[in-house]
């Protein structure tokens, strides 16, 4: 049923939008945001049944770099994993680049912002290597550490 003085009604008593979850949190409580974006507990479970233990340092995202690629063998579990890998980069990043610090979109996508100002898509990097092993995750972390 067609009734017009309802949809005018509803245009103009919609909510805003409001802020992404992740970005209001992180106004909030930056420490605990950065502290939940460094979980990636697929990730850890995962490189943990390889061996690989994640301290947070650049050594460990070069043992990263060189395990054999089984996560592409699920394609559901493939995105998670990518996730996981650039969260992980973002945060051993701002645990060991002086200035380094996470930074919250409106729409909510974390990013790595150095103190030159430049703002590394860790998730996107995590994702690329997780589905093409390029580039390898110790070489942005070597990037980043230049600036």
């Amino acid at each position: 049923m067609n009734i017009p003085f309802l949809d005018h009604w509803r245009k103009r008593h919609e909510p805003e939008p409001a802020e992404a979850p992740l970005a209001a949190a992180f106004d909030r409580d930056p420490e605990g945001v950065a502290e939940l974006l460094s979980e990636c507990e697929l990730l850890r479970s995962r490189v943990g049944e390889a061996g690989v233990v994640l301290d947070d340092t650049p050594g460990s995202l070069q043992e990263l770099d060189q395990l054999p690629p089984r996560w592409r063998n699920d394609p559901e579990e493939l995105p998670w994993f990518g996730n996981d890998a650039g969260l992980y980069l973002g945060t051993v990043i701002v645990r060991n680049v002086p200035g380094a610090r996470w930074q919250v979109w409106p729409g909510g996508g974390p990013v790595v912002r150095l103190a030159s100002g430049r703002e590394i898509q860790v998730v996107e990097a995590g994702l690329d290597w997780a589905m093409t092993g390029a580039p390898q995750l110790s070489q942005v972390y070597a990037e980043a550490s230049e600036y």
